[in-house]
């Protein structure tokens, strides 16, 4: 498959609100190594329509499914200065009735203060290396049949990365750094719809702790070639913490932690 001609039928089809057949099921050699360079072509397109690239997004940062899936390590996609944005005031507004079939996550978000070397993989080099962190819920969208997708599928398509909302953050000083190492993996979250909670989940559920997916994530860039390490002020989204869940028009979504000193994050899912 072309990587170009993918890039702009994706592309399309999440513009247009429209199913197509994911390049899997069409092509069965369509692997990871060409679902990158469908994924850089869309940053390409993504650029010339004046939006740049300012973070990454995981995908699959649970090792338990790696050798089902046939994967070695987490995947990954970028995300845009116009699809996050950070919350203010009590409740965020986010317009969802452009998407196909949405889902959000609640994920723990990381800002990069700076590089993170070869060896920087463990929780404590990770959160050295990082600006601050907080609470987010990403939103997802799927422009495959049914929500069934491989991969390379997810690699090709934004990796389903539609919005990310992002609560105020906790600045991270080196005297917090000992105490989060052991937080951020027994930490819960409760994800509720309209009031009445639909999910709850702890950070084990990305890849043991967050922190540990984001050293995962530089590990795997690094790994890669032609692609670019994890760069000073770029956001991370760490893998999700419950399972993903369907969202729409008028519905107020919560989530909220414990035993992790963040703020707490209200949407209102709007037109």
């Amino acid at each position: 498959m072309d990587p170009k001609a993918l890039a702009r039928q994706i592309a399309a089809a999440h513009a247009d609100r429209r199913i197509i057949a994911a390049p899997t099921t069409c092509d069965p050699a369509f692997d990871l190594a060409a679902a990158y360079a469908v994924e850089a072509e869309l940053v390409r397109l993504k650029r010339a329509g004046g939006h740049l690239a300012v973070g990454r997004k995981v995908g699959f940062a649970n090792k338990a499914i790696w050798r089902v899936l046939k994967i070695d390590t987490l995947v990954w996609a970028h995300m845009y200065d116009d699809t996050v944005r950070y919350a203010h005031g009590d409740t965020t507004s986010l317009p969802i009735a452009h998407m196909v079939r949405p889902k959000l996550e609640p994920e723990i978000v990381f800002k990069m203060q700076r590089p993170l070397g070869p060896g920087d993989v463990d929780a404590a080099a990770v959160l050295g290396a990082v600006e601050w962190i907080a609470l987010g819920f990403e939103i997802i969208d799927c422009v495959f049949p049914d929500w069934k997708f491989q991969p390379p599928d997810f690699v090709a398509s934004f990796g389903l990365h539609a919005g990310l909302i992002v609560a105020e953050p906790l600045r991270i000083q080196p005297e917090l750094i000992p105490a989060l190492v052991d937080q951020l993996p027994s930490f819960t979250v409760r994800v509720l719809r309209d009031g009445q909670v639909v999910a709850e989940g702890s950070g084990k559920n990305s890849l043991r702790s967050p922190a540990l997916a984001v050293g995962e994530l530089a590990a795997a860039l690094m790994r890669q070639p032609g692609t670019a390490p994890l760069g000073v002020g770029e956001l991370v989204s760490s893998g999700t913490l419950t399972e993903s869940q369907f969202v729409a028009v008028g519905e107020t979504w919560q989530a909220a932690v414990d035993g992790l000193a963040l703020p707490g994050l209200t949407v209102r899912m709007s037109v």
